[in-house]
Formats: C-alpha cells, structure tokens, sequence
C-alpha cells in the first residue's frame, strides 16, 4: 500500500513513539510505573506511545534516564529532528520564487549518483523543454501565489537538467502514460516537449519507463517523488513538500519504486508511446 507524504510524516511520528514504547518495555515497566517516576500523568504516557503528542526534547531525555537507556538520547534526539523537518510548507519559498527553489536543489542533483524519480502528474522534471516548465510554473503560481518568475524557473530548472551529460550519474525515471496527455502550454508546446522527450531518452545516463494507460494495474496512481542515491526521498504536494530521511521510510519508497517499474514498458515501447502523443498535437 502506497505512504502518502502526509502519511509518511505519521508514519515517521509513529515509529519514535514505538521506539520509546519498547524501551519502557525492555526496561520493565508499565506506563503507570513510568509515570509516577518521572511525575507526568499517566495519559501523557499514552499520548506520546500513541503518536498522538509529539515528545519534546526534555521528554525524551527524561525518558531515557528512566529506563536507564541514556545511551540512546542523541539517536532519538535526531529521530525527532527528522519529524520535525519532513514537513515543509510551500509558503515558505513564496518570497523567494520558484527560481530560488530550482536553483537551491542543484547541490543535491549533483552528489546523488542514482537519481530515481516517479511521475504520475508531469513530465520529468529533468526532461522538460524550457515552454513546458514555463507553463508548469505558471500554473503553480497562479495556485500558490508565488513570486511572478515563471520564465527564470524554468530556465534554472533547465540549465540544470544539463547533469543527465555529466559523468557518474544515473537516472532511471517512471511516468505515467497520461502525463503525455496532460496539455500544459497547449499543443505546440506539448509537440516540442514530445519531440525533445524522444532525444533525451536516448541519453546513455538515462533509463525510462513509462506505465501504460490500459496497463491491469497491481497498484494505485500515486503522488510524484523522487529518490536521491538511499539517502533521501523528496515528495510533492500540493500544499507541501516532504523530504524523508528515515532509512525506514525510504526504503518502503525503494521498494514501491521497484514495485512501479514492474508495471512499467521500457525502450521501443516508450518510443511508440510517446510517437503516438506526439501525433495527436500534430493534427
């Protein structure tokens, strides 16, 4: 079953608070006996093995010291900053721009090795022509009220797609068949990205698969996100951007990855696809 981003942050909350409910465990006491030694009522203790109230940083350190397992505050600590930071609201780069967000994520395209990234909404964002971004963005403005820099976005985000030509970096990218219909910019527009989509796949760094719509599905359309090497997933939201970091956590994406490129057709069969897109805008 697919975690949503949203979920993924429960999910992320849940597992921290399993963690503190096995450590009373294995220290042998009972939520009541726990409470009386720290002094907190017995329904903070619930709460907080529940996921229903984050623990703070002195609770957790309380925690520990009473079931005699200090050694393990600093990784909880971390676990809880991790919680913490995976939420991100859009809102908060509206000052900046999209361009801004382009051009802040080119350090983390350049040290990941494997990129692999899920697309069930748009075009790749590594395979975008500078008009289909364009259009992309504009439309994310509209909806967001960002600053007006639809056109500077999309240059950012294609002058950095120029790392598929680099050295020692692979992408293997799933889209949906539908995103070939998805008119951003209208037809002339989608006819260039289709036609530029033909020629980047080619690329020797690239491996793309497409799942086609008539596909028998083993699983659901889900939201887009992307996996940097195994070291952090980043998802998108309408309204938020999550970026997970609990090895946990991104290894249910690696395998839901796994589990879209099974569905998913590669090579002259992508081609075929995306020739029979380009034909309709020719029309």
């Amino acid at each position: 079953m697919h975690t949503s981003p949203s979920s993924s942050v429960h999910e992320a909350r849940k597992a921290l608070a399993k963690r503190l409910r096995d450590m009373r465990e294995d220290a042998g006491l009972t939520a009541v006996a726990l409470a009386k030694i720290v002094g907190w009522e017995r329904t903070k203790i619930s709460k907080i093995e529940h996921a229903a109230r984050p623990p703070s940083v002195a609770d957790i350190r309380t925690w520990c010291r009473a079931c005699d397992t200090e050694e393990q505050i600093e990784d909880l600590l971390a676990a809880l900053r991790t919680v913490a930071s995976m939420y991100v609201e859009w809102k908060r780069h509206q000052r900046t721009g999209l361009r801004q967000i382009q051009e802040s994520r080119v350090p983390l395209y350049e040290r990941t090795r494997l990129m692999r990234a899920y697309c069930s909404q748009v075009i790749p964002g590594h395979f975008q022509t500078h008009e289909y971004a364009a259009a992309l963005f504009r439309g994310l403005n509209l909806g967001h009220q960002f600053a007006d820099d639809a056109e500077e976005a999309a240059t950012a985000r294609t002058t950095r797609a120029q790392i598929l030509r680099k050295p020692g970096h692979r992408f293997a990218f799933i889209a949906e068949e539908a995103v070939f219909y998805y008119r951003l910019g209208g037809p002339e527009v989608m006819m260039g990205q289709m036609e530029h989509l033909l020629s980047v796949i080619a690329l020797p760094s690239v491996s793309f698969g497409v799942i086609p719509i008539d596909i028998t599905r083993s699983m659901h359309v889900t939201h887009n996100f992307s996996i940097f090497d195994s070291a952090q997933v980043n998802v998108e939201l309408v309204s938020a951007a999550v970026t997970v970091t609990t090895p946990g956590e991104i290894a249910r994406y690696e395998r839901e990855f796994a589990r879209l490129a099974e569905m998913a057709v590669y090579g002259a069969k992508v081609r075929r696809l995306i020739e029979k897109a380009l034909a309709t805008y020719r029309r």
